[in-house]
C-alpha cells in the first residue's frame, strides 16, 4: 500500500487561475495514483485566504465534480503563511506526506514525482529550488540574492532559492505543529525541525494568469518579518553601534578639552548640524528596530489564533469532514 500525498494550495483571489491548476494537478495525481506511486486516497486540498473573488465558489464545484478535490475556508483573509499552516495541519490528520505549492502555476508541477521519490528514499523533507533566476527582473534578482545574503549573515538557517514548494512527511508536520509562534516565516522555520532533507531543482514558470499577490511593499514586510522572527542579531547590532558611538563621543569629548585648553576653539554650525541629525537618524532607526521585535512580542502573548477554519469540503471514506 503506497502512502496518502495531499497537495496543499493556498489561494487568494486565484480565480482565473483556479480551473487551469486544478486540471493539470489532477492530471499529475491521477497519474501518480495509476502508477500504484502513490495512494488512491490521496487528494488536493485548496485553502480560500478570504478571497474577495469567486475562489471559495470555485473550489465548491470542483469538490462536487471530484471529491479528489477538497478545500478550507478561512473565516477571513490571514495572509499566505498562515493559510498555508492551515491547510498543512488539516492535511496532517489524514496524510501520510504533504506537497505545498502556490495556485499560480509557477512552481512545476512535473517535479513532483521527484519529491515522492525522495520521500520514500528516506526524506522527511525535499526542498523545490529554483535552479535559476533568468525569468526574474534584475532588480526581483538582485534584492533576492541580498535578503538571501543577510539572513545568512543574521544566523539563520535558509535553503538558499527556495520558497514554499517543498514536501513534508507526517513526522515533520508533527514538528511543526508544536511551534506556537503568531509570527510566521515558514521558509526559515521548516529548517528548524531537523530531520533528514533533500533538495529538488526545478525551473520556475512564469504566471498563467492574474496579477503578483507579493508586490514590493509586501516583500519588503514579509523580509522583514522573516529577519526578526529567526534572528536577534538586529538588535546586537544596536548594541555594538550604542558603544561604538559612546566611544567616539569620548573621543571628541577628551579633544574638545584639548583644543579648549589651548585656546584654539572655532565655533562652527556645519559640524554640529551634521552630527546632530547623524545621531538623530541612528537613534530612530535603531527604536524602529526594537519596536519591531516589541511588536511582535506583543502579537505574542496574545495567542491570538494563527487562523480559523470556517467551512472543511474533505471526503474520508465518503464522509465529509
Amino acid at each position: 500500500m503506497k502512502d496518502t500525498l495531499y497537495l496543499v494550495i493556498p489561494c487568494y483571489n486565484e480565480e482565473e487561475v483556479l480551473h487551469e491548476t486544478a486540471k493539470r494537478l489532477l492530471e499529475k495525481i491521477t497519474n501518480m495514483i495509476e502508477n500504484e506511486f502513490i495512494s488512491d486516497n490521496s487528494k488536493i486540498l485548496f485553502v480560500n485566504d478570504g478571497s474577495k473573488d469567486k475562489t471559495w465558489s470555485i473550489i465548491e464545484e470542483l469538490h462536487q465534480e471530484n471529491s479528489i478535490f477538497s478545500g478550507v475556508n478561512l473565516s477571513r483573509n490571514r495572509g499566505h503563511q498562515n493559510a498555508l499552516l492551515a491547510g498543512l495541519m488539516t492535511a496532517k490528520d489524514f496524510a501520510d506526506m504533504t506537497i505545498s505549492l502556490d495556485a499560480d502555476l509557477q512552481d512545476d508541477v512535473d517535479v513532483i514525482d521527484k519529491f515522492v521519490e525522495q520521500y520514500y528514499n528516506g526524506s522527511d523533507i525535499v526542498y523545490g529550488v529554483r535552479s535559476s533566476r533568468e525569468t526574474d527582473t534584475f532588480f526581483k534578482r538582485t534584492t533576492a540574492l541580498a535578503f538571501y545574503n543577510l539572513m545568512s549573515k543574521l544566523g539563520v538557517d535558509m535553503i538558499y532559492n527556495h520558497a514554499d514548494y517543498r514536501l513534508m512527511s507526517k513526522r515533520a508536520l508533527e514538528g511543526l505543529s508544536q511551534f506556537r509562534e503568531v509570527n510566521l516565516f515558514l521558509r526559515g522555520m521548516v529548517p528548524l525541525i531537523g530531520y533528514k532533507y533533500s533538495i529538488v531543482e526545478y525551473e520556475r514558470h512564469e504566471r498563467f494568469a492574474g496579477e503578483s499577490k507579493y508586490p514590493l511593499k509586501k516583500m519588503i514586510a514579509f523580509a522583514l518579518d522573516g529577519i526578526t522572527s529567526l534572528s536577534i542579531k538586529p538588535i546586537r547590532i544596536i548594541t555594538g553601534v550604542g558603544f561604538t558611538i559612546s566611544f567616539i563621543s569620548i573621543i571628541a569629548l577628551i579633544y574638545s578639552l584639548i583644543v579648549k585648553f589651548f585656546g584654539n576653539t572655532v565655533t562652527g554650525w556645519t559640524s554640529l548640524t551634521l552630527s546632530i541629525w547623524m545621531l538623530g537618524g541612528i537613534q530612530l532607526l535603531c527604536l524602529g528596530v526594537i519596536g519591531e521585535y516589541i511588536g511582535k512580542m506583543y502579537n505574542e502573548t496574545k495567542q491570538r489564533p494563527r487562523f480559523i477554519i470556517s467551512d472543511k469540503l474533505i471526503d474520508i471514506d465518503k464522509k465529509d469532514i
